[in-house]
Formats: structure tokens, C-alpha cells, sequence
């Protein structure tokens, strides 16, 4: 089996079009004052404990369960293409650890068209996760996205 093939096989991929220009969808994305509004399921907080936006560099982000309890999100940016791509590791505590986030940007006009990958570490796991609804939870976070940088948009 080749490469390519087997990543496919262990990957979940979402893709949108933002009704939003490739700088406004990429601002949010990077810049953690914006990532605060967007990041995670709907009715939670989230709060940037750190972003060192670089190759190499940290990012952990806190959201509050509405039981009081934190779901953590952690990672290491692997590759950094300006207004391109934005390659991580990423943790999801409890619930997803050791994935590889792929956000990938294409200039669509005045629009921005987005590819997110997932890449898991196994075929068993990437499944397991479809399973826990990782489609669903995922295509939350880009609805408030999509919210997000409407809302900058229009300013």
C-alpha cells in the first residue's frame, strides 16, 4: 500500500466555503484574540493560554464544559505557509490525543474555500473517532467560524 493511500485511509476530511476573504478567514484563525470568539463547540468559552504562532511553536487553548470541568486542546505548529496551510500536532483532552490538524486555504474570489484534515495515527482510530461524531463536532466549530468571519466582514 502507498503513502498516500494510507493516510487517506486514516484521515477525516471537512471542507467549506467562507462567504469571507482568505486574510479575514486566515486573521481568525491566527490571530488568538480571534480564535477566543470561534474556537470549539457552541456554548463554550474558550481562552487562549498559549500561541506562539511559529514552526516550532506552542498553542493551548482551555474551553469550559458547562459542568465546570476544562476540555484542553494543545499542539506544536509543524508548517506555516502564509495564507496557505497550517499543519499541527494536536491533543484534545479527554477526548483525541496524538492527530495531526491540516487547515489548508484557497482564495475563491471574494471567498475563501478550506479543507480541514485530521490525520489520526491509525486506520482503528480514525474510525473510533468518526464513531464519537468528530464530522459533527468539527462542522460546529467552522458554523461559528463561518459566524465569525461574517461578522468581520461586514466591518
Amino acid at each position: 500500500m502507498n503513502e498516500v493511500n494510507e493516510t487517506n485511509n486514516r484521515t477525516v476530511t471537512l471542507k467549506r466555503t467562507f462567504n469571507a476573504p482568505i486574510k479575514l478567514v486566515w486573521e481568525a484563525w491566527t490571530q488568538p484574540e480571534h480564535i477566543a470568539l470561534w474556537w470549539g463547540p457552541k456554548g463554550m468559552n474558550t481562552k487562549v493560554i498559549e500561541h506562539d504562532f511559529r514552526v516550532g511553536g506552542k498553542w493551548k487553548y482551555t474551553m469550559e464544559m458547562p459542568d465546570g470541568n476544562e476540555f484542553i486542546s494543545d499542539g506544536v505548529y509543524s508548517e506555516i505557509v502564509e495564507l496557505e496551510r497550517i499543519f499541527s500536532s494536536a491533543n484534545f483532552k479527554p477526548m483525541t490525543e496524538g492527530v495531526e490538524i491540516q487547515a489548508l486555504f484557497e482564495e475563491n474570489g471574494d471567498k475563501t474555500n478550506f479543507t480541514f484534515n485530521v490525520v489520526h495515527p491509525t486506520e482503528e482510530y480514525c474510525k473510533q473517532q468518526e464513531k464519537m461524531g468528530i464530522m459533527n463536532g468539527w462542522g460546529g466549530v467552522f458554523d461559528r467560524l463561518e459566524t465569525f468571519v461574517s461578522s468581520l466582514d461586514e466591518k
